[in-house]
């Protein structure tokens, strides 16, 4: 970095030049954590007065301090491989974040959620998660980290360790350095949870002004609901309905669907199925409408959105689609014209948030979907195996490649000893050619980029 030049005259101001002093003397001392709530300070006050290229900076001076941060106490980790499980949790959305050490370096960190934990109890939630990451996976740690005990541990740990071929210790940190580590990734739970849950904006009233500006709408959009397509080569096509309103994600009023009309692989004609019997329902039931309709996708998405609220009578909804190459908004009857923001801006920001979260819902329900009906399928000339067992199976292991990996104790657990026996009969008589390469799951179709343009149950 250049110097700030406080002997020159204009180059710098006194006040710049201090803060700059003092920032140097805080990460040199060790304290980054104060020093990291210092710039988000700033970040956020330059962000209110629009100053984003310097809020931009500043975000990214703030990653830098939080890695350092991350890397040494990292750094005081030796012996055997860890993976550090943490969580944070505002029933029903939990957020989990779980980091790999190898040798005192994170070589991975992953991110999960969850929308439907309306009655998370920590133990048992950590319990079943730990055997849905590590049953049938290929490597397993020494050491893994949780953030809580549960009833099953000892149980658990013999499972790995037969799986591993060497000890596996399931611990609990209470104090010292492995306490900070969890501590650590405690933070950057509660973070991925602000992430997916809270669309965070500098004066959400300023950008909702701005965005009603910038696509020409008669009022500042109080609630928007945002649609996506997810499928794979056509196959068990659904929807997502998301809503955003008054600032923030009202998961209360998120809506799933089902594609009822659509053979094949036709993306537009599933957009008009989905928009026309959502608005609709809004007609024969005299509910508002939003202040705007946001569909994922480009032009062709955008058409066939306003196709279906014109055969149903609706000409004056607001109605935009986003593309994801270039982030280019396009604001239905001035097509022509897309609305290109600024990358820095919250305006651009906000809807690209609600974009990925109806992504995310739409992907989670089709994959949902897929594997329940590819379980229930395979498993239907299975005997002595009814829907209730398919059901416990789908929720314990979550798809047909982890009910063929599981260990028969955990599926004795889970089903009954009798069961059991009969499901790995079954199994083995009806092994696939190829359990590898059928285990890979293709990743879902997203609509918005299957054509030309860069662009609480509550199913339909």
């Amino acid at each position: 970095h250049r110097c700030l030049g406080p002997c020159v005259h204009g180059l710098t101001t006194e006040q710049a030049y201090s803060e700059a002093v003092r920032d140097v003397r805080m990460f040199l001392e060790g304290r980054h954590r104060d020093l990291a709530h210092e710039l988000e300070r700033r970040m956020g006050s330059a962000a209110e007065d629009m100053r984003f290229e310097e809020a931009a900076s500043l975000r990214n001076l703030v990653t830098t301090v939080r890695e350092m941060e991350q890397k040494q106490k990292m750094a005081a980790v030796e012996g055997d491989d860890v993976d550090i499980f943490a969580f944070h949790a505002e029933p029903p959305f939990v957020a989990v974040n779980l980091f790999h050490l190898r040798n005192g370096k994170i070589v991975d960190r992953r991110e999960f959620f969850w929308e439907d934990q309306t009655d998370f109890h920590a133990s048992e939630f950590f319990e079943a998660l730990l055997k849905q990451v590590y049953l049938g996976q290929q490597y397993i740690p020494g050491l893994i980290h949780v953030p809580t005990d549960f009833e099953q541990r000892e149980e658990l740990e013999e499972m790995l360790c037969e799986l591993r071929g060497r000890k596996v210790d399931i611990s609990t940190p209470l104090r010292g350095t492995k306490k900070a580590l969890l501590s650590l990734v405690e933070t950057n739970a509660k973070h991925s949870f602000d992430q997916r849950f809270r669309v965070m904006t500098p004066s959400s009233r300023a950008t909702q002004e701005a965005l009603q500006d910038a696509l020409n709408m008669p009022e500042p959009p109080r609630r928007i609901e945002c649609f996506d397509i997810s499928h794979i080569q056509g196959t068990d096509k659904v929807a997502s309905m998301v809503v955003w309103e008054d600032g923030k994600m009202k998961k209360s009023d998120y809506r799933k669907f089902i594609i009822r009309t659509v053979v094949g692989n036709d993306d537009f004609a599933s957009m008009r199925e989905v928009i026309s019997r959502r608005y609709s329902k809004l007609q024969e039931t005299r509910q508002p409408f939003p202040s705007l309709v946001l569909v994922d996708g480009g032009l062709g998405q955008l058409h066939a959105a306003a196709e279906a609220l014109e055969e149903i009578g609706i000409t004056d909804q607001p109605l935009a689609s986003i593309a994801k190459r270039e982030e280019w908004i396009y604001v239905y009857g001035q097509e022509d014209e897309p609305v290109i923001l600024d990358k820095f801006s919250p305006m651009l920001h906000l809807v690209q948030r609600i974009r990925d979260e109806a992504h995310r819902f739409a992907v989670t329900f089709h994959r949902t979907r897929r594997n329940a009906n590819r379980l229930t399928s395979e498993l239907h000339e299975a005997p002595g195996i009814g829907q209730k067992t398919v059901q416990k199976l789908l929720k314990t292991f979550g798809s047909l490649e982890r009910v063929r990996q599981a260990p028969e104790a955990e599926l004795v657990r889970v089903i009954g000893r009798a069961a059991a026996g009969k499901l790995r009969l079954f199994l083995q008589d009806n092994q696939p050619l190829n359990s590898r390469l059928l285990s890979i799951e293709p990743a879902p179709i997203d609509s918005s980029k299957s054509h030309e343009e860069p662009h609480p149950e509550h199913v339909g």
